[in-house]
């Protein structure tokens, strides 16, 4: 079978990805030189941020991603030689005050979950400040974004994905409920018997030109990047909303603002002093050190959450992977196996209504 997928963030890398292994011929249609929206931009952090707070479609997907990731991460170091930096570090949540409602969540998803009093937060983590009480789930990991991205482009050529940038796609060309062909801005025209639409926060506003209306916006998400020599943040550390994300090499990441600004990525003066607050509460030490970066990503909100995956109405062969909001990484692996084991016909894992398109 041959398939067009529009968009090459993580969603769509690993939606071709995992079509391709099966002996697919598919080609990848990416409006930009490289993969550089929320994919690129997120923490990485292969959870959701309290998980116990999500609808139980998301919940599903996220703990069928968290078991492939090791694997996933082995396939990528063993054919492409990039190492992703999966570090299963543990998620720590500080004064949690729905802590009856994580425990509730773990028994159900059979996921470890620990209570830390304050004695036990300074022990297991002595350069955070003075806190009360955590959850610590201690099972968590997170990945380097753009090492996950660029071992995804890396392997999908090499399982003979044609990967084209700078190709926007900008007509449909469809009858009777069949579209058999897409141009992008260069002219090319693409003809494939499917094709899927991954274009993240993109997504509602590309397919309006398809006369499809579907709830998925943009959320501007701002981050800052520390450089630490000496001193290592051992967990993923969430306060009020905001967190920390230590990586290997003793960078550490604090995010994250949610702004309801369009399509604009401009970075603020407001969301670095917020943030640099924020980590600073945390972590005191940061106040010791300035931020070395600040970017901003846009994230592809939808109602709840709940992505949206599945056929399109009206169209026998258009497929929607998108609207995973802030945990586009997060649900990757298992968004992208629904919608590949949905195109085959085949059983799925979960339950696949909550994402159906109506």
């Amino acid at each position: 079978m041959k398939v067009v997928v529009i968009g090459a963030g993580i969603i769509g890398l690993l939606t071709a990805y995992k079509l391709a292994k099966l002996g697919h011929q598919v080609v990848i249609l990416e409006k930009h030189s490289q993969s550089q929206e929320s994919s690129w931009a997120g923490g990485g952090i292969v959870s959701p941020m309290y998980p116990w707070r999500y609808a139980p479609a998301v919940s599903a997907l996220a703990t069928l991603a968290q078991a492939e990731y090791p694997i996933l991460a082995q396939e990528l170091l063993a054919l492409t030689n990039i190492n992703i930096e999966l570090n299963q570090c543990g998620m720590l949540m500080l004064d949690t005050e729905d802590k009856r409602d994580a425990i509730v969540w773990a028994q159900h998803y059979q996921q470890q979950l620990d209570c830390l009093d304050k004695n036990a937060i300074k022990q297991l983590a002595p350069l955070l400040g003075e806190f009360n009480n955590a959850v610590l789930l201690p099972q968590v990991a997170n990945v380097r974004n753009p090492r996950l991205l660029q071992a995804l482009v890396n392997a999908v050529n090499l399982l003979g994905v044609q990967h084209i940038t700078q190709a926007e796609v900008c007509q449909w060309h469809h009858q009777q409920g069949q579209l058999f062909a897409v141009t992008t801005t260069t002219g090319q025209r693409y003809e494939a018997e499917c094709f899927v639409v991954a274009t993240g926060a993109w997504s509602g506003q590309l397919l309006k030109t398809l006369q499809v209306d579907i709830p998925i916006k943009p959320m501007k998400g701002q981050m800052l990047l520390y450089k630490l020599a000496q001193q290592r943040l051992s967990h993923i550390v969430l306060h009020q909303g905001h967190y920390l994300i230590p990586r290997q090499d003793g960078h550490i990441l604090c995010g994250s603002t949610l702004e309801d600004t369009g399509f604009d990525k401009h970075t603020t003066s407001q969301a670095l002093e917020i943030l640099a607050q924020s980590a600073q509460g945390i972590m005191p030490l940061l106040a010791q050190h300035q931020p070395i970066k600040q970017w901003a990503g846009l994230r592809p909100a939808s109602p709840n959450g709940i992505p949206f995956i599945g056929k399109l109405p009206h169209f026998e062969n258009v497929w929607l992977n998108a609207g995973q909001f802030r945990n586009g990484l997060v649900l990757a692996p298992a968004s992208a196996q629904l919608l590949v084991d949905l195109m085959q016909g085949n059983k799925t894992q979960v339950d696949e209504s909550p994402y159906q398109i109506i």
